[in-house]
């Protein structure tokens, strides 16, 4: 694999736990552990109705969403595996997709995409497959598109 990437994984954007009851979730993220409700966010199409928790302030913040399917019977099954998925800031998302696909990542379908947050996102797919065999090895990975001035927070540390 070649060194010359064309772009920079920043920092972890957030996380994604699910659960069949965001409530369990709410008690210990938020009640124990003391993270702040920032929003939520429920999309039939994706089965899932989420709480949007943050850890920090600033461009750095760290989102802990947490989910629970709509439906439990219907898929995407948000709480199998309970560890949704990571989140990973990209500095230059469409420059990191071309290039890790001519290096057989595989992505899930959907493309780049506007995601919950607002940001422009895509997916590695949790396993690769015969035509693009590298994948996140069981986790799915969110590529997040990181905005100016998280970019500029990053380079700064």
């Amino acid at each position: 694999m070649t060194n010359s990437r064309p772009f920079r994984v920043l920092g972890l954007q957030q996380i994604a736990v699910g659960a069949p009851d965001k409530g369990a979730l709410r008690r210990l993220w938020v009640d124990i552990l003391g993270l702040r409700i920032e929003g939520n966010f429920r999309s039939e199409k994706e089965n899932v109705d989420e709480d949007i928790a943050a850890i920090g302030h600033g461009p750095l913040k760290v989102e802990v969403d947490l989910m629970q399917p709509i439906d439990p019977s219907r898929s995407p099954k948000v709480h199998e595996p309970p560890l949704n998925h990571v989140g990973l800031w990209i500095d230059d998302l469409k420059a990191a997709v071309t290039w890790l696909a001519s290096q057989g990542v595989r992505f899930t379908p959907g493309g780049i995409r506007k995601g919950a947050a607002g940001f422009d996102v895509c997916f590695i797919h949790p396993k690769g497959n015969a035509d693009a065999p590298i994948g996140g090895e069981g986790v799915l990975l969110e590529l997040i598109q990181a905005p100016p001035e998280v970019i500029a927070a990053f380079d700064a540390v």
